[in-house]
């Protein structure tokens, strides 16, 4: 696959500002967060943005159990009570055209997460699926590739 065009050459001013806004969503550990953009990338099924977020979830501290089970974190108990109320708000957001963001996920992320914190998973999950759409738009290389 060749890169369509340098979106961060064309507009770096942009994506730096996106890039930057990352920083103000620090009520989610790094390695959560991993794991969440790592899901929505699956879904959005961006191989740029799986390759990267898996990586980042290992180096964050994320077991290989956990990054290996998350395509189905339904079926096992490596997930908690939160987490699977983050990863269902996730899944519903990316699939927002059917989902439609469900009053009972929304109560149920409450149970767990103080509004920062929602206000945080969302801007995460909006974020990595504008960042999911760049990438399989513009053809970003796999970073496994040589």
């Amino acid at each position: 696959m060749t890169q369509r065009l340098d979106y961060v050459a064309i507009n770096g001013p942009a994506i730096h500002a996106m890039i930057a806004a990352k920083s103000h969503m620090a009520t989610i550990s790094a390695g959560f967060r991993a794991l969440l953009e790592l899901r929505v990338s699956q879904i959005n099924g961006c191989s740029y943005c799986i390759a990267l977020h898996g990586e980042e979830a290992a180096n964050a501290g994320e077991g290989q159990a956990r990054i290996a089970a998350l395509s189905a974190w339904r079926d096992t108990t490596l997930f908690t009570d939160r987490e699977q109320s983050a990863l269902a708000w996730a899944e519903s957001l990316t699939r927002i055209e059917t989902d439609r963001a469900p009053d009972a996920l929304y109560t149920a992320l409450l149970a767990h997460f103080s509004e920062q914190e929602v206000v945080d998973l969302t801007l995460i999950i909006a974020q990595m699926n504008a960042w999911n759409r760049l990438a399989i738009g513009f053809e970003a290389p796999n970073l496994t590739q040589p």
